[in-house]
Order: structure tokens, then sequence, then C-alpha cells
């Protein structure tokens, strides 16, 4: 977004990419206050891949949710590379996202109507970054990453689950994010595919790239470095 300045502090960039202090987020309804998460302690560092599981309405996708900003907590701390999350309105929020987190969704949320290729540039073009030929450069140079470039030109609706969350995943790697964070990113896929979407993220992190990926296969836990467990909204177990 044009005119974001990032809020920063003398938060060491030596530390954790993304640390949550005590983060409490609440949510308040028709039978009273639903706590989400309750104060929650986590480091990720930098070129980690971390994975949190754990039961539908554990807190994971609230996790997430505050991490990218796209949530506000309710009392805590939220540091992602250097930036004080939790004291960023909702604009200063969006163009910080924009450069930092990339962020991957279980329904692709591609919008229907451009082609893969113009989903891919989307990004770029809301934070202005490149020139319109370099935005679609990039943008295919993505779709060859993730081995799609020969449907760019088409809708989302014309490839299949598989190759809709591929694309995802470049658009999410449109502004070249250092984290990556991928809410139940193969749930809606087979097996076969799903592993196939795995080790796109594993290329990622291989390439320096940070990801948080949310999931309730605990299989796929089981494929990565680190794993915490959620549930209630508390961290019942950390596997380093």
């Amino acid at each position: 977004m044009r005119g974001f300045k990032p809020v920063r502090s003398n938060h060491s960039h030596d530390g954790p990419l993304i640390e949550l202090r005590q983060l409490v987020k609440k949510y308040e309804g028709l039978a009273g206050a639903v706590v989400a998460l309750k104060r929650i302690d986590l480091q990720v560092s930098r070129g980690a891949f971390l994975v949190v599981t754990g039961k539908s309405g554990s807190g994971k996708t609230t996790l997430v949710n505050m991490i990218s900003g796209l949530d506000r907590s309710t009392s805590g701390e939220i540091w992602v590379a250097g930036t004080p999350v939790h004291e960023l309105g909702a604009e200063g929020a969006a163009g910080w996202r924009g450069q930092t987190v990339g962020v991957v969704f279980q329904s692709f949320e591609l919008l229907p109507t451009l082609t893969v290729l113009q989903n891919v540039t989307l990004p770029m073009d809301f934070t202005h970054r490149h020139s319109t030929r370099g935005r679609r450069e990039r943008a295919m140079h993505l779709l060859e990453q993730m081995d799609i470039a020969e449907h760019a030109h088409k809708l989302p609706s014309a490839v299949s689950g598989g190759q809709q969350q591929r694309v995802a995943i470049a658009r999410a790697m449109a502004n070249d994010p250092p984290i990556l964070l991928a809410d139940e990113p193969t749930g809606s896929l087979d097996s076969v595919t799903a592993g196939a979407v795995l080790r796109v993220f594993e290329d990622l992190v291989r390439q320096g790239k940070t990801v948080v990926l949310v999931t309730h296969d605990k299989d796929i836990a089981r494929r990565t470095t680190r794993a915490v467990t959620l549930s209630d909204g508390e961290i019942l177990a950390e596997r380093e």
C-alpha cells in the first residue's frame, strides 16, 4: 500500500522472526466471551517450517490471523520481522502484510473472473511493486516455479484444485515476503495432491522462507522439524 511506513522498535532482528508474548484473543458472543487464545507464548526462527495442529475450535486459525494482522489481539504482543503488529491499525496492517506476509487459504480465494496470471500479479498491483511488465515477468516466473505456467491464461475454474492451490501459493509469493502463512492448505485436496503441495512448501523453506502451516493432519506434522499442538486456545504440546 502506498504511503505505508513500518512501525519498528529496537526489537532485535537477530532474534525470532515471529514472537508472540502472552497473546490473548477473546470474542464476544450472545452467550458471553469466548477465549480463543489463552496467553500464548511462541517463537519462530527465520527459515523454520512450523506446523500448528489441533482439533476444530482449538485456536489454530485465530493464531494465524493474529500473526498476519488479519485480526486484532485482545492483549499481549505480536512481533513479526521487527514490527509490533499488535500496534498497527487496519490500514497499517494491510500495508505491512502486503510486504511481509503471504497468506494461503484452504479455499484458494482466487478471483474467478481473473486469469491465473492476473491473480498472481494482483498483490504487486496493490503494492505498486515493479513496472507492469516486471509484474507480469515475476508472475510468470512464480508460475513456472509452481509448475503451472502453461495454465497462465486460463481462469481458475479451468484448472484442478491442486493447481489452484499452486496458483494461490504463487500469489502469496508475489511480493517476495519472508513469511508464508498457510491455513489448512491441503484440507480440500486428495492425499496425492496434498503431498505435492506440501513439497512446494518444503522447497520454499529450503530457499530460506519461513512457513507456518495450520493443519488437522498429524501426518503432515510428522514431516516437519517442529510442530505445536493447540487445545482450547492453549499450547498443549510442542515438538522441536
